[in-house]
């Protein structure tokens, strides 16, 4: 069950369809001021994991170990010395390629919608 599902449940008067086309915004305000509220803790527990993460990582890198086994997973740890990055962009400035051979080559995304999330703003 996918997270508006799961709000659906909890909030009946939220439109989950199967089909997008039938799926309009929602009307009521409390339940899109409860969406957004819920997005942001959301968003707030994932920082938390992904410092929590790193922390772990750190930890099991200072052991030295290449690999350490845990009683469901194990860790391969790997060093690599160098990382090698080309600048195509400073490449092709410097060699002056036409507008048609850019054009050639580029590509553009269909559109997406994207949500960012941030704190409100208290008076």
């Amino acid at each position: 069950m996918n997270i508006a599902q799961q709000i659906a449940r909890a909030t009946p008067r939220y439109n989950v369809s199967a089909d997008p086309a039938d799926q309009a915004p929602p009307m009521d305000a409390d339940l899109l001021a409860a969406t957004v509220d819920l997005l942001a803790d959301i968003k707030a527990q994932i920082a938390t994991l992904k410092t929590a993460e790193e922390e772990l990582k750190a930890d099991l890198i200072a052991t030295g170990c290449r690999c350490i086994e845990g009683t469901q997973h194990q860790a391969a740890i790997t060093y690599a010395t160098t990382k090698t990055m080309i600048d195509w962009r400073a490449i092709a400035q410097h060699l002056k390629p036409s507008r048609q051979l850019i054009t050639a080559h580029t590509t553009t995304s269909e559109p997406y919608d994207a949500v960012r999330v941030s704190a409100r703003k208290t008076d």
